[in-house]
C-alpha cells in the first residue's frame, strides 16, 4: 500500500537523505546514472547486447557537507540511489522484474520513503511509439496515481546533443509526441546528464542540485511503501 508523508529522515535540520530510484529501458545508462549521483562506482555499468542489470541494488553516497542551507543553517546531503533491472529486460520477464522492483522499494524505501523515480531516456536515441510504454507502465503501478509528480525524466549521452549543434531547448522542441506528452505528464521535471565539458563531480552537484528543486516543490514528501 502506497501513502504520502514527511520522511524521517528530514527530522534533523543539519542532514537531509534523499532518495531516489532509477527507472528505463535496457542500455538506457540508469546505472552510469546511478554512479555520477552517488559520486562512486557502486553500480556495474558496462555496454551489452543485452541487459545487465539482473537484480535491484542500494547504493549509499558520502556526505555532501555543506550542500545546502535550510533556516539559515548548513545541510549536509546523503544520496541513496536503487538501481532497478531495465524494462523491458532481455532475459527476465516484466512480471519478475515489477515484483522484484516491488520488494526492494519496500525493504529499502518502505518507511523512509521515495523522494523521486528517474525515467532514465537516452537523449541520443529517438523516442517514438511505444518504446517507453514498459518502464512507464512499471512506474505508474508501483508508485500508483500520483506517479506523476514522483518522477522526473533524466536524459543521459547529453553530451551528443552538444555534438549534434542542438541547444537542450531546440532538442525539445524537435522531440517526438511520444517525449513531449510525456514530460507533459510529468510536469516538465527533466535533467540532462552530459559527460563532457564538465566534470564528473560538478555535474554530480547540478544534477543533484536541480533533483532538490523538484523535491522542494513536492514540500519535502515521500511515498512510503507498506
Amino acid at each position: 500500500m502506497l501513502s504520502f508523508c514527511l520522511p524521517t529522515a528530514m527530522t534533523d535540520s543539519n542532514k537531509m537523505i534523499i532518495n531516489l530510484a532509477l527507472f528505463g529501458l535496457t542500455q538506457s545508462g540508469k546505472s552510469s546514472a546511478g554512479n555520477i549521483l552517488l559520486g562512486s562506482t557502486d553500480f556495474h555499468s558496462s555496454f551489452a547486447p543485452g541487459s545487465v542489470t539482473k537484480d535491484c541494488s542500494l547504493g549509499r553516497s558520502s556526505h555532501l557537507h555543506g550542500f545546502m542551507r535550510r533556516a539559515g543553517q548548513e545541510v549536509t546531503l546523503q544520496v541513496q540511489v536503487l538501481d532497478t533491472p531495465g524494462c523491458p529486460h532481455s532475459r527476465l520477464s516484466e512480471d519478475h522484474v515489477k515484483q522484484t522492483v516491488k520488494e526492494a522499494l519496500a525493504r529499502h524505501f518502505g518507511q523512509e520513503g521515495l523522494h523521486l523515480a528517474l525515467l532514465v531516456q537516452r537523449a541520443d536515441v529517438p523516442l517514438c511509439g511505444e518504446e517507453i510504454s514498459s518502464p512507464v507502465r512499471l512506474i505508474q503501478e508501483l508508485l500508483g496515481q500520483g506517479w506523476k509528480n514522483y518522477t522526473a525524466i533524466l536524459f543521459t549521452h547529453a553530451e551528443k546533443i552538444e555534438e549534434a549543434g542542438f541547444s537542450e531547448d531546440e532538442y525539445l522542441h524537435e522531440a517526438s509526441d511520444t517525449l513531449l506528452t510525456l514530460l507533459s505528464s510529468v510536469q516538465h521535471r527533466y535533467i540532462f546528464q552530459y559527460k563532457k565539458g564538465t566534470s564528473l563531480n560538478e555535474q554530480r552537484i547540478k544534477i543533484l542540485a536541480r533533483l532538490m528543486e523538484f523535491i522542494r516543490e513536492n514540500r519535502y514528501q515521500v511515498l512510503t511503501f507498506k
